[in-house]
């Protein structure tokens, strides 16, 4: 009988500010997800932008993570090796290479502005397939392309995707299909000031570090078919991860939690964030206790009303039947939010 896998999961977010009730219902359920597992957690910081992503804010996400009562076994600045994607530019340069390598990569020299002219308006998330003008200008003039590339012209690279269907099973919103010319497109891995793309260097990370399960927001659903494209050509071609590494990894994609106005919590815009809530006098307990609610794992949340608990407590009631049961997004109503935490 073949032993199972160990699991190891990841909070992975970005430090372009503090850690808001989003995050907090994010990094929970990636946490009760790998300790009911018996598994190992790796908390990374997606530190990739140096204009947005500043180490304060990394700091601060730890900080407040510890202070929820979660905790990691790799990554972050105190528990083993620190992982911080603005320190692993040689190795996403090693996939890159790799992927170039093997033909999949190309100069892109569109502006945004081009793409939006160029393309069809994507309906749901708001994706836009980029609509292969240089994949084309490659084909059709390739001598033009080596004369923009000596003469310096300002360029991204894009990974060239093939007419296939990406198929997995989502944990939270079951079998999940995209075509990968139709629905995502030829997509930037490093852009045109150097800096490596996230759908790049989370593929890497993951494939690096022998993530097995995914826990995050269903609006990556997409990105996932795309970093399994970008995963399974980098093992097809060699790449040598640190840590061993699966073919395939376990998703959870997870509802996303708007405003009273229906918008999506951000840091940008302050939603809701730690800070905020702390300085009222909110607890952890308080905290937890709300997402374990949002998350279905205090009864039904639209006919009970949430308890605090801590992190502890909310493992013992983890389930992924329990998450699966509605996964619509949640909206917060203010007036219930604000009673609850008293505001």
């Amino acid at each position: 009988m073949a032993q199972e896998r160990p699991v190891v999961g990841r909070f992975a977010p970005s430090p372009s500010g503090r850690m808001h009730l989003g995050n907090a219902f994010s990094a929970l359920i990636a946490w009760l997800a790998v300790r009911s597992a018996g598994g190992e957690m790796v908390l990374r910081q997606e530190d990739l932008d140096p204009q947005r992503c500043k180490r304060e804010y990394a700091d601060q996400i730890e900080e407040d993570y510890r202070w929820l009562g979660l905790d990691w076994d790799r990554g972050g600045s105190a528990g083993g090796d620190a992982y911080y994607q603005s320190n692993r530019d040689d190795i996403y340069a090693e996939a890159l290479e790799t992927l170039r390598q093997n033909h999949l990569i190309y100069p892109c020299f569109c502006s945004r502005a081009d793409i939006r002219a160029a393309s069809a308006p994507q309906e749901g998330d708001r994706f836009t397939v980029y609509p292969g003008t240089c994949h084309r200008l490659i084909a059709n003039d390739p001598q033009r392309v080596k004369q923009r590339l000596a003469n310096g012209d300002r360029h991204s690279l894009r990974i060239a995707t093939t007419d296939t269907t990406i198929a997995f099973h989502d944990e939270v919103f079951g079998n999940q299909r995209y075509n990968l010319v139709q629905d995502i497109g030829d997509t930037i891995v490093r852009r045109s000031d150097g800096i490596y793309s996230y759908q790049l260097a989370v593929t890497v990370d993951d494939l690096d570090m022998g993530i097995t399960d995914i826990v995050r927001g269903r609006d990556l659903l997409r990105s996932s078919a795309l970093q399994i494209y970008i995963r399974t050509a980098l093992i097809s071609a060699g790449f040598q991860p640190s840590e061993p590494a699966e073919a395939t990894i376990s998703y959870a994609h997870l509802p996303l939690i708007d405003n009273a106005a229906g918008q999506r919590l951000a840091k940008r815009e302050r939603s809701l964030d730690l800070g905020i809530l702390t300085a009222h006098g909110v607890t952890a307990q308080q905290i937890i206790g709300y997402c374990a609610w949002l998350l279905g794992l205090q009864g039904n949340h639209e006919h009970a009303e949430p308890q605090p608990m801590s992190a502890a407590e909310a493992l013992g009631e983890f389930s992924w039947d329990a998450v699966r049961a509605n996964t619509s997004d949640r909206v917060l109503d203010q007036a219930e939010f604000n009673a609850y935490f008293g505001l």
